[in-house]
């Protein structure tokens, strides 16, 4: 095949298309215009470039549309052109990416963004979505609050901020209840909760998340609860390694109980092996660690409730005419 029809069959045939032809599903929800996640059971992979190019947020590999077939099909490149060429004139169900086309921003015009923005109150939609749905104590909220982290989105959503080494704000994870994405030509590098210098490090893949295993541990002392937005970026990557570089540092997998999350884990391990720290990995007992915590709320729940109901019973009998003594 020439280098003219390779280049054809790059500009028409978009990896979505690939994916779709292998099983693999748009997840709208975790997809933003400029990176398109696609999942198969726990495998992922993220389209970018308007379907040109692609990557594995849990591994090293990434290329074109040819790269993407030799990947998934485990072929040679002649053979992969060969199959790119046979998917010619075929649409992908998900060929348009219906949000505005917007020009990524620089890191003071998403600060500015963010300053725009009002933090949480009680009452405020964002409080209310973050107090009543997810479950999250107040002291952790206003602790987020406190250090500058949560911001009031539109239509009741929050922003949980994402932050560089001098903690400036670089983008923000959005969460609602019918909405989740992030901050459009934002950064994702790390959500980072705990006050002080820290020398335990536990790594969520979400904020809520990480604002969940705060609460579940109280806030532990000297403890960094830290989100990485789902994504293994290269300034996500460098961020942790800078913490893990620090001396005495325990690094806490902190990650979901499912394939990925256990991806995520063997990534940190490695990384902590890298760099000589020390490393743990902090499974949730149910899917992720809001589940874990509103599992928790919801026991003790029941548990006060059924100490009211026998403690109501109780004085019941004790008040019927017929227990009253001669």
């Amino acid at each position: 095949m020439k280098r003219n029809e390779i280049e054809r069959l790059r500009e028409k045939v978009g990896c979505q298309l690939v994916l779709e032809g292998a099983g693999f599903s748009l997840d709208m929800k975790e997809s933003t215009k400029r990176a398109m996640k696609f999942r198969r059971g726990a495998e992922i992979i993220i389209v970018t470039h308007a379907g040109r190019g692609w990557f594995d947020p849990l591994s090293d590999d990434k290329g074109d549309v040819f790269g993407l077939v030799t990947a998934l099909e485990g072929c040679d490149f002649v053979e992969g052109c060969a199959r790119v060429a046979v998917l010619c004139g075929l649409q992908p169900s998900e060929s348009v990416w219906r949000r505005d086309d917007r020009e990524p921003k620089d890191t003071a015009s998403i600060a500015e963004d963010w300053k725009r923005r009002q933090s949480p109150w009680p009452g405020s939609p964002s409080w209310r979505y973050l107090r009543f749905q997810r479950l999250l104590p107040a002291f952790v909220i206003r602790a987020a609050i406190a250090q500058n982290l949560l911001r009031e989105g539109p239509y009741g959503t929050m922003w949980a901020a994402h932050t560089d080494d001098v903690g400036t704000v670089c983008g923000w994870e959005g969460r609602g209840p019918e909405w989740r994405g992030f901050a459009t030509g934002g950064r994702k590098i790390l959500f980072r909760l705990g006050a002080g210098p820290g020398t335990r490090f536990c790594v969520t893949e979400a904020a809520i998340d990480a604002m969940s295993l705060a609460a579940i541990e109280g806030m532990r002392a000297g403890t960094a609860y830290v989100s990485t937005g789902g994504g293994w970026a290269p300034a996500t990557a460098a961020a942790l390694r800078r913490l893990c570089e620090a001396p005495d540092v325990q690094l806490v997998a902190a990650t979901d109980a499912d394939a990925q999350g256990d991806a995520f884990a063997d990534r940190l391990r490695q990384l902590a092996e890298e760099v000589s720290c020390d490393f743990m990995r902090l499974r949730p007992p149910a899917e992720d660690w809001n589940e874990v915590l509103k599992q928790k709320e919801n026991e003790e729940e029941e548990a006060e409730n059924g100490g009211r109901a026998a403690s109501s019973s109780a004085a019941s009998r004790e008040a019927a005419p017929g227990d009253a003594g001669p």
